[in-house]
């Protein structure tokens, strides 16, 4: 239902547009894409359902978008990928589909399927040429979960405020629509290995602002974002087998409904960037009580901070180097347990051959089990620390 009515909304657009006066160079159309190729290994856990205590190529990405600028102020585009991640994806999905009509520098209004604007980096988390890690920090952009916070069934409306030279420029974003948490999101990895199945996903509205002051000292940018969804909702299914007793081995199957509560997510954030040298952080958090009802009457309480502070630098016109640390703690889970958080340094390279072909490579040194894990590939119980190793080859058009 969801993309009949997005192809109508775009075709609803294009229907204004006169046929006679539209030709395929008129169109201004343009393709792009890339495709990459990554191998993990690990020390110790296998991490993002992959086997890579062992070393583990399973992960593999292509994506390409199609745009096209029918009148002079509005332009359409849609994006596919393909992904595989260990036991994720192999699949291919919309990433998103859009129009965009912007009427002059103050105000511009996109609808369709659309990326939500939140963050530093959840814009162009897709966009893998565009930046030079392999993993964005975790807490806050886990790559299990891209499909699900990359965009939502709605519209944004953006532009810019100058401000004055002395205090610069404001770029303002408000969003709202249908939030959608997939079926095989990561965020349910744990729940499917206990045969616990989300088959529709959960879904709700959602709506958020934000803002980047892109202040008058050159390079600075300071922003704030803040997500607020409804509560979301979507059945789920049971299905275990009788362990002992009469019944021994017989499977059974009960359902119930999945309920994630109303609540905020907000995100302050900053970049500077001078000469060769970028320095980034944010913080976020999400707090609230996940309920199973059918199956436990007591909610899950969580209460998430994931934060990151990076840096860059650009060696040479082709090599560039960086590290960041990241964060992410639970407060409601117990002190003392590896589940609780989830600390990160990442030391990165990033080697570009030509404008088309580059490669990247990254060590990682983990602390806690909260991100990235899952239980089915470590039967023996996670180890509370790892070393992360990660190569990746990409190519661009």
């Amino acid at each position: 239902m969801k993309k009949r009515l997005l192809i109508g909304a775009v075709a609803l657009v294009l229907g204004g547009v006169p046929a006679s006066s539209q030709s395929l160079d008129d169109l201004n159309i343009q393709i792009h894409g890339y495709a990459t190729q990554g191998f993990l290994f690990t020390s110790q856990n296998n991490i993002f359902t992959t086997s890579s205590s062992d070393g583990s190529p399973a992960w593999t990405e292509a994506v390409i978008n199609v745009g096209a600028q029918p009148i002079p102020k509005l332009r359409i585009g849609v994006q596919g990928r393909y992904f595989l991640l260990g036991n994720f994806g192999n699949a291919i999905t919309l990433d998103w589909a859009a129009a965009d009509y912007k009427a002059n520098d103050k105000f511009g209004v996109r609808f369709g399927k659309v990326k939500v604007p939140s963050g530093l980096f959840n814009e162009t988390q897709d966009i893998d040429p565009s930046y030079m890690w392999s993993l964005l920090p975790q807490g806050n952009y886990p790559i299990t979960s891209r499909n699900s916070e990359l965009a939502d069934y709605g519209g944004v409306v953006y532009g810019t405020i100058k401000l004055g030279a002395k205090a610069g420029k404001l770029e303002y974003r408000g969003w709202g629509g249908e939030s959608v948490i997939g079926a095989n999101d990561g965020y349910w990895i744990n729940f499917s290995e206990e045969g616990i199945a989300f088959p529709n996903g959960v879904s709700g509205v959602s709506s958020g602002a934000a803002l980047h002051w892109k202040t008058p000292i050159s390079g600075l940018m300071l922003g704030a974002s803040l997500n607020h969804g409804n509560q979301r909702s979507g059945p789920l299914v049971d299905t275990y087998v009788v362990p002992a007793g009469p019944e021994t081995g017989v499977t059974i199957t009960t359902q119930g409904t999945i309920v994630l509560p109303a609540g905020n997510t907000p995100d302050y954030f900053g970049r500077y960037e001078k000469n060769r040298f970028m320095f980034a952080a944010e913080y976020s958090r999400s707090a609230g009580n996940l309920l199973l009802k059918g199956l436990s009457p007591v909610p899950d309480q969580y209460d998430i901070r994931p934060w990151f502070g990076m840096t860059s630098y650009k060696v040479t016109d082709k090599l560039t180097a960086g590290l960041y640390v990241t964060q992410d703690i639970d407060s409601m889970i117990a002190l003392g347990s590896s589940s609780r958080y989830f600390k990160d340094w990442a030391l990165s390279g990033r080697y570009d051959f030509n404008q088309f072909v580059y490669a990247k490579a990254e060590q990682h040194f983990i602390d806690g089990t909260a991100v990235g894990y899952d239980t089915d590939l470590n039967p023996n119980g996670l180890q509370p620390n790892s070393k992360l190793t990660v190569l990746k080859i990409g190519v661009s058009f």
